[in-house]
């Protein structure tokens, strides 16, 4: 069985043979022993109790751990892929068993069939931990020194309202897919601003299948869409125009960001569907191109009709991913249609 190369990892002595372990080798040469035996055994105690105790994103980050030590062809990384699989597949919700199905319904049943103070605590602390969130991604020095040149740039192109709100939507759209990877156990760095591009995070560990692709693609416009929507209503509630340019511009990059081609979070969230399913998305851009005329949709459209054709869909339906997908596109085409005054000399 190859060895796998790391180039985190340090040259070792094997305690079993005694064998000098090359940089990065992950399987002793002379005696076939795992280097870090004692670490994988290690993180599947972390793990194990972490399931039991229903902290489920606990559990993915020591596994997804141990799958980085193990060679990726070996039979312990194939069932280690599978179990992530199945765990991720628990975070959804979509396969709650044994002690953490109780964990999951009751999660569920939290924000449900609760009523009462239960309901209102559960709601602000999802609130807050989101506000964690966001103020925990500012706290990363090149996140924020990026931001801040972006935002002078911006500033000088368009003045500082606009710029501000603009920066902070695209970080709020960052910030939904490191919500995401960190729901799967999985690695990732904070924002990095570029001006004029956008921003964009670094995966430091892989993600396991289409599926959780698709779900760490689509929270960042989920994410958007929510920065859309306070702007909007900060719109109302003032009526500035600049918050209802900041929602508009917000929508439109985040249906911007639903193309399904390369890395954008469209091309992410296609993969996990079947092939009938990408038609019906494919229809759904149909209809909004014709209640708004948003001419964005169109190259959505043609997108979208050569992913459909492909015959590499999986078999397997993902009814979230198509919920969560249609949801966006109806949802930001219409706020691209919000009208903005435009300044007058």
């Amino acid at each position: 069985m190859p060895n796998d190369l790391n180039p985190n990892l340090s040259p070792n002595v094997c305690p079993q043979c005694g064998t000098e372990i090359p940089p990065r080798f992950l399987v002793c040469p002379g005696c076939q022993r795992l280097v870090y035996a004692d670490r994988l055994n290690q993180l599947s105690k972390t793990a194990t109790q972490a399931e039991r105790e229903g902290r489920l994103s606990d559990a993915l980050a020591s596994w997804r751990e141990a799958l980085d030590l193990l060679p990726s062809r070996s039979t312990q990384a194939e069932t280690l892929r599978a179990k992530i699989t199945e765990l991720g597949r628990q975070v959804d919700g979509l396969s709650p068993t044994g002690a953490n199905s109780s964990v999951v319904q009751e999660q569920k049943s939290f924000f449900g069939k609760n009523k009462g103070k239960a309901g209102i605590l559960g709601a602000l602390a999802v609130l807050l931990s989101k506000l964690k969130v966001l103020l925990l991604g500012l706290g990363k020095l090149h996140t924020l020194l990026s931001m801040l040149l972006a935002f002078g740039v911006y500033w000088s192109i368009w003045g500082w309202k606009f710029a501000l709100g603009f920066v902070l939507s695209i970080y709020i759209h960052e910030m939904g897919h490191v919500t995401a990877l960190q729901r799967y156990g999985i690695k990732a760095t904070a924002p990095l601003f570029i001006p004029g591009v956008g921003a964009f995070i670094r995966l430091q560990q892989k993600l396991t299948n289409p599926r959780e692709d698709a779900r760490v693609g689509l929270a960042g416009p989920i994410w958007g869409f929510g920065a859309a929507v306070v702007a909007y209503a900060l719109f109302q509630a003032t009526g500035d125009p600049i918050f209802a340019a900041i929602a508009q511009i917000g929508a439109w990059i985040n249906l911007f960001n639903l193309m399904p081609v390369w890395q954008l979070d469209g091309g992410r969230g296609f993969q996990s569907l079947a092939g009938w399913q990408r038609w019906v998305l494919l229809a759904v851009m149909g209809l909004m191109l014709y209640f708004t005329g948003e001419k964005l949709l169109i190259l959505l459209m043609a997108l979208a009709f050569f992913q459909a054709i492909r015959k590499d869909a999986p078999s397997e339906p993902d009814n979230v991913g198509l919920i969560e997908f249609a949801f966006l596109l109806v949802l930001l085409s219409i706020m691209t249609t919000i009208p903005v005054q435009t300044a007058t000399p």
